[in-house]
């Protein structure tokens, strides 16, 4: 078995270990492999270890690896903050985008949808840890960013996407992943479908997990740590 299977295993077994002990189903969470600057080489070594869940931070490298890897049945999911220039690149390319975190973006979506004739996936981000780093709307700007989302046809909003606050506190980085739950729960009754949470990564998965995390993003402990900028 090759270091990539490996590694694969590993955060399976962390997957189901976090369902056993927080009374999840293994089948309610999925496992998306964060790609951001690996090689072609090594996705395909991900695939053929069973992996079909991509999602790519970056538009450079989205266009790239995914007209490379075509041949492959990868679901791809664009995962980084988006400029709204770049929207044209990436509907047709990813199935589904989880950043939508402002109005000016949801209408690039929508105009560029409306050209290719196509209705796409999002995901709407919420910065739930309040930290300037991330991006993300504001939890108390969600519901309207809700009511106002829901009247465009070309997006089918399947959830809620955070990133976890950069801490070790076990009780900080869960309250935001319940902030991003909880915001999901009042959504349901304008947005139904809305059922996804997004959120938990390599270091703090399980605790995404017990919050109710239905995708978790994990890159370095499959890939190994990122080289430095």
């Amino acid at each position: 078995m090759n270091q990539i299977a490996e590694n694969l295993k590993a955060v399976h077994e962390r997957i189901d270990l976090a369902c056993s002990l927080y009374h999840r189903l293994p089948q309610s969470v999925q496992l998306m492999l964060a790609t951001k600057t690996q090689t072609d080489n090594v996705l395909r070594s991900a695939f053929e270890a069973g992996e079909t869940l991509f999602g790519e931070n970056r538009v450079q490298e989205l266009v790239p690896k995914t007209s490379e890897l075509a041949d492959l049945p990868i679901t791809w999911h664009f995962i980084g903050h988006l400029q709204t220039n770049k929207v044209k690149d990436v509907v047709g390319r990813a199935s589904c985008i989880q950043s939508v975190d402002r109005q000016s973006l949801v209408e690039a979506i929508h105009n560029e949808c409306t050209k290719k004739q196509r209705v796409i996936d999002v995901m709407i981000e919420v910065n739930t840890s309040f930290e300037e780093s991330k991006h993300g709307l504001h939890p108390d700007n969600a519901p309207a960013f809700v009511e106002m989302i829901s009247a465009y046809s070309t997006m089918r909003v399947r959830g809620f996407m955070t990133i976890g606050a950069n801490v070790d506190d076990e009780i900080t980085v869960r309250k935001g992943f319940a902030m991003l739950r909880e915001l999901r729960d009042l959504s349901l009754s304008i947005l139904p479908q809305a059922t996804e949470l997004s959120m938990g990564m390599s270091h703090d998965l399980e605790w995404a997990i017990a919050e109710g995390s239905t995708i978790v993003r994990v890159g370095s402990a499959v890939f190994g740590q990122r080289p430095s900028a």
